[in-house]
């Protein structure tokens, strides 16, 4: 199979030292799937950076160097960076030439970053995955010396971060507690659609042949390119999205300089692993909490899966009725493996997935699949799921999650997106990685925290969750959240509240 073609594009205008991380960081990006040729427009004042554009080689890939204009000074102080509106035009110019000759030579992406950022490995192998048109990679800076860390990406004009819908009017609380609840999100692994991105994004050729560039536009008094090329795309109705799996390491200043290691460190000791995989063989096993689930979704459930998992376990959280018996009757003929808790851990939910997953791996498993008791999967993923395993580039695969309201239609609204995100539920399991867990009393995740950094792929498969579909299942749920987290420390208040709505936005549910 022939791989996909990228080309990393990057106007360098940077000092050496800066210059040098941000090069060996891209010779040392994968390319399972892909080939990657790089672009680069030497805009460059000091000749030692120059000369390392010019020494810049990998293996297999093309090279081309485009002398620029060299005319202008961006300066950079322990502050800020200061662009004036010709350095701008400048900038968007070089990213207009690096856009044509993507289209010029037919690439499938192109890849444009900054030359003072550091990047994960996987990163352009992983943001292919996502399967937009136009995805960036997230990474946080102090903009300015007094202000807090602040990511690349934001949600309306200039640079605002406070989640709102049309000409809604909101007073400065609400702005700080939206604004606080964006940015809390965006340090939890997944995909998100945003409104303005840059510095490091992905363009696949169809955003590239509708027409997205970084032209200005004329009657807009707002600042930057980034800016420009955001709204253009906008209008041709192309969603953005930024992805928060692989944060790159942002050198805004130079003494930044200092934790370009440890950044790097982060990630080499999880790649030097011997990484395990089987081709052909795989084993299944499911891994599941439940708890007083036999006149639920757990039948529906068990019956679906039955004939694809290999292997099951259990931990029952204090059941008081037949779930047990049922999750034996139906996984008859597995090796099937049920620990009861005496007492309920779900108030202190991470020690409870701690033990789901420690008993898991006790059974020695190839493939991890973990449901809740009230997840269903649609049937197509069974007709799919030995492709899936049974190979050697990926070794987590995400699902999108639809919150369904009743048996045909899911929630969709400010607080009930979460099938906006994809998220794991698929694991192979590598022995040797040293797992870590989110520490949280709630929504603490289903699997260790640092599996983001296995090769990940984001399936369109989907997952209905049954666990909000009847009103008296909504009520036990509001309940349950206002007495283990009465105060939203590990969730969003208005979202307890909203559980309860009258008249919830509803989308019918389409079958595959």
């Amino acid at each position: 199979m022939s791989k996909i073609r990228v080309l990393v594009g990057s106007p360098v205008y940077q000092k050496p030292e800066i210059l040098e991380c941000f090069l060996k960081s891209l010779k040392n990006l994968n390319r399972r799937t892909i080939s990657i040729d790089y672009f680069f427009i030497d805009d460059n004042s000091d000749e030692s950076s120059s000369k390392l554009i010019a020494e810049f080689e990998r293996d297999d890939a093309q090279v081309t160097v485009v002398l620029g204009e060299k005319q202008g000074r961006y300066l950079c102080d322990d502050d800020f960076h200061h662009w004036d509106d010709d350095i701008i035009l400048k900038v968007a110019k070089y990213k207009n030439a690096i856009i044509d000759y993507t289209i010029e030579n037919n690439y499938d992406y192109l890849f444009f970053v900054d030359s003072d950022l550091v990047l994960h490995p996987d990163l352009i192998e992983h943001l292919k995955d996502a399967n937009k048109d136009i995805v960036s990679e997230i990474f946080w800076s102090q903009w300015g010396k007094d202000r807090p860390l602040e990511p690349n990406v934001w949600l309306f004009d200039e640079y605002d971060l406070v989640p709102k819908i049309l000409y809604e009017d909101l007073n400065e609380t609400e702005k700080n507690s939206r604004r606080n609840r964006f940015l809390e999100q965006l340090r939890i692994p997944g995909l998100y659609e945003v409104g303005g991105l840059g510095a490091v994004t992905l363009i696949h050729k169809a955003a590239l042949m509708k027409g997205v560039n970084f032209k200005t536009i004329k009657n807009l008094t707002i600042h930057g390119e980034d800016r420009f090329f955001c709204i253009r795309a906008a209008v041709l109705g192309i969603d953005l999205f930024v992805d928060t799996y692989y944060p790159a390491y942002h050198i805004y200043r130079e003494k930044d300089l200092d934790g370009v290691q440890d950044y790097i460190n982060s990630f080499r000791e999880e790649l030097a692993l011997p990484r395990k995989f089987k081709e052909h063989g795989n084993k299944l096993t499911l891994s599941m909490i439940v708890k007083n689930e036999e006149k639920r979704y757990l039948l529906r459930l068990l019956k679906g899966l039955k004939g694809h998992i290999d292997e099951a376990v259990i931990i029952d959280d204090g059941s008081t009725d037949n779930t047990i018996q049922l999750c034996q009757d139906i996984l008859q003929g597995i090796p099937l493996h049920i620990i009861k808790n005496e007492h309920s851990m779900f108030a202190n939910e991470v020690e409870l997935r701690k033990k789901q997953w420690k008993e898991t791996i006790k059974t020695n498993p190839d493939w991890i699949l973990n449901l809740d008791a009230d997840e269903i999967l649609e049937v197509s993923f069974w007709d799919n799921v030995q492709n899936l395993i049974n190979q050697k580039d990926y070794d987590l695969y995400c699902f999108r999650l639809y919150d369904m309201w009743d048996e045909t239609h899911y929630r969709e609204d400010e607080y009930w997106n979460a099938h906006s995100v994809y998220r794991p539920f698929l694991l192979r399991y590598q022995p040797e990685v040293k797992y870590l867990w989110k520490e949280a009393p709630q929504h603490c995740g289903r699997f260790p925290a640092n599996i983001v950094s296995f090769p990940t792929a984001l399936s369109e498969f989907r997952v209905k969750h049954m666990g909000w579909a009847t009103q008296e299942d909504r009520h036990v749920k509001y309940k349950r959240y206002k007495q283990l987290d009465p105060d939203a420390i590990y969730g969003i208040m208005d979202q307890y509240e909203s559980i309860l709505d009258k008249n919830p936005n509803l989308f019918k549910w389409e079958n595959d």
